[in-house]
């Protein structure tokens, strides 16, 4: 990828794509919060942060080299000093970039995204993949820029708000977890950068979402995360209205349901393609997938759910195909 100017913040900052790579060069001094494994946690002598695109042959060569030792490396490939960087990494491509700018007033907030959650979205709090004892690489990495003074505890309450956000856009657009029947809360591996303006007279105190920085910071993860998602993997409001795809949250072996059928087995699936995305049998579906919810967070008994459950398919849904598949989530998931 060349090198190109792609964004430009009112503080002159600029944003390059370059070397596979999203790289941010300061016109100000920042002090910055990170996750990377190059310079993270809490620094006030950056010059630069970046988001990298990791090919499968980097990927392969991370199996047995030291990550921060890989970024070190990929500083000098772009020209810039790895003391006074910090970087993250990730499989999605860099040109499926997501960047929203906000302003109020005088306060100005830009959120720049890449992020895919095909194979490993998950919520907190589910089985995990690794345990490690003596011590992957970002999914949903997000670099945020304000133009206002922060101290380090507003720049952590920021940090919060912005994870808060990206959670919010993956429950806006329904994006399931890989490793539970939950909605995703973010990636097992995601990444996040937030810096403030340390050359600002403006020195704010809160970031949370109460105040306006905080409400600014979370309309532009929360957008630039949904346009990221949008082009990296294609998810959308509208890809979400679908039958089958709400339904998939609560996996079932699928061919186990087409042999209890007693129908025509190509029939029957032409007719779940023309009804599953109709905007009636999608929010009966949904609906549905909301007692199931309930039931399993012990929320409504199962005796009363299954009630229910059963009178609105019976009630409100026209499409034989999507009552037979709702019959048959509703038998193994509220019983």
């Amino acid at each position: 990828m060349k090198h190109r100017l792609i964004f430009k913040t009112s503080l002159g900052d600029e944003v390059f794509y370059l070397n596979d790579t999203v790289l941010v060069n300061f016109s100000v001094g920042r002090n910055v919060v990170s996750t990377s494994k190059l310079n993270g946690g809490i620094s006030n002598n950056l010059k630069s942060v970046f988001n990298h695109h990791l090919s499968q042959e980097n990927i392969d060569y991370l199996t047995d080299h030291d990550v921060c030792e890989y970024l070190r490396k990929h500083c000098r490939q772009l020209n810039i000093a790895s003391e006074f960087s910090t970087g993250l990494i990730t499989k999605a491509l860099m040109n499926n970039t997501g960047i929203v700018e906000k302003r109020f007033k005088s306060l100005e907030v830009v959120a720049i995204t890449t992020a895919g959650v095909r194979t490993n979205a998950s919520k907190a709090g589910d089985p995990a993949s690794y345990y490690e004892e003596n011590g992957r690489f970002g999914t949903i990495n997000t670099i945020v820029l304000t133009n206002v003074c922060l101290s380090d505890e507003t720049l952590l309450e920021a940090f919060m708000t912005a994870t808060e956000a990206k959670a919010v856009a993956l429950s806006d657009l329904k994006v399931p977890s890989q490793y539970s029947n939950d909605y995703a809360t973010g990636t097992g591996t995601d990444g996040l950068i937030i810096c403030s303006n340390l050359d600002s007279s403006n020195h704010l105190t809160n970031a949370g979402k109460h105040s306006k920085l905080g409400e600014l910071i979370a309309r532009c993860v929360t957008e630039s995360v949904k346009q990221a998602v949008k082009k990296q993997v294609w998810i959308s409001p509208k890809s979400q209205s679908n039958a089958l795809v709400r339904l998939n949250r609560y996996s079932l072996d699928i061919n186990e349901f087409y042999d209890s059928l007693d129908c025509d087995k190509e029939t029957f699936i032409a007719e779940l393609q023309k009804d599953m995305k109709k905007q009636d049998n999608v929010a009966v579906t949904a609906t549905v997938l909301n007692i199931i919810d309930e039931v399993r967070l012990d929320l409504i008994k199962k005796e009363d759910a299954l009630k229910l459950a059963k009178k609105i398919v019976k009630e409100n849904c026209n499409s034989y195909p999507i009552g037979e598949l709702l019959q048959y989530w509703i038998s193994h998931f509220i019983r």
